[in-house]
């Protein structure tokens, strides 16, 4: 199954930006998804949490870059306590405009992504097998409580191994588990590295990729597998938004 575009903007129910549910204020704010929510809201609540995370991030080394005095006055002598203290309060007064206008533009960034619908990362989108046609088909979403219920796997890490296997048009890849959000089969419960075949035509994985794959309890090859730092980020947000309601549901 092809991974799901995000939704336009962060809207949630009804799809209305100026009521109803709100994935960015959620995200921002540090709030739950709402029990009735859709995959849709599951979506746009992942895209919001992804960026958020993100421009907390870019904010926390603005701070410690401003924070750090120059190489050259770490060498120099303290000055005395009346000029230090002059010093200190425009680096400090610096430090807060700039960190205020960061978090500012930033916000004002995500608003405009997210009235443009602009979150699929090119560099990594997700990809999928034939096997996940059948999920797709009968409305199962990856990262949705039900594919979590009746997955075999659910694992986020790093490729470190990409061997093709001769004439068959696959490549055997091994994969160091970072998370694994859902593990059910044998020697996958310890985070050892993940060995599985994969076609060609579903990803061409390399060394050094940053994946999230999805395993069907049955199967031994994954249905889903995303690709990209942005858009791993944004489906593990929806997963981990998903794993209680999961651990309630049975496969039938």
């Amino acid at each position: 199954m092809a991974a799901e575009e995000h939704p336009e903007g962060y809207a949630g129910h009804g799809g209305d930006a100026g009521g109803g549910y709100d994935a960015l204020m959620a995200a921002i704010t540090g709030e739950t998804l709402p029990p009735d929510a859709d995959s849709g809201d599951r979506r746009a609540y992942g895209s919001a949490a992804a960026d958020v995370a993100l421009l907390r991030e870019q904010l926390g080394l603005i701070g410690t870059a401003l924070s750090d005095p120059p190489p050259g006055l770490r060498a120099r002598q303290a000055p005395p306590a009346r000029p230090r203290r002059r010093f200190l309060a425009p680096a400090l007064g610096a430090l807060a405009v700039a960190c205020a206008g960061a978090l500012v533009a930033g916000l004002g960034w995500l608003g405009a992504q997210g009235g443009g619908g602009a979150f699929d990362d090119a560099a990594g989108k997700g990809v999928a097998g034939d096997e996940g046609a059948g999920s797709a088909a009968s409305g199962v979403a990856f990262g949705s409580p039900r594919y979590l219920a009746c997955a075999r796997l659910v694992a986020e890490g790093t490729v470190t191994g990409a061997e093709s296997v001769p004439g068959t048009g696959r490549h055997r890849i091994t994969l160091d588990v970072t998370r694994a959000y859902k593990a059910d089969g044998p020697g996958e419960r310890g985070g050892e590295p993940v060995t599985f075949v994969l076609d060609d035509a579903t990803a061409r994985l390399a060394r050094g990729d940053r994946v999230l794959i999805g395993i069907p309890r049955y199967g031994d090859t994954p249905d889903t597998v995303i690709t990209g730092r942005r858009a791993v980020a944004a489906e593990a947000a929806v997963i981990r938004a998903s794993l209680a309601e999961s651990r309630t549901l049975t496969c039938d």
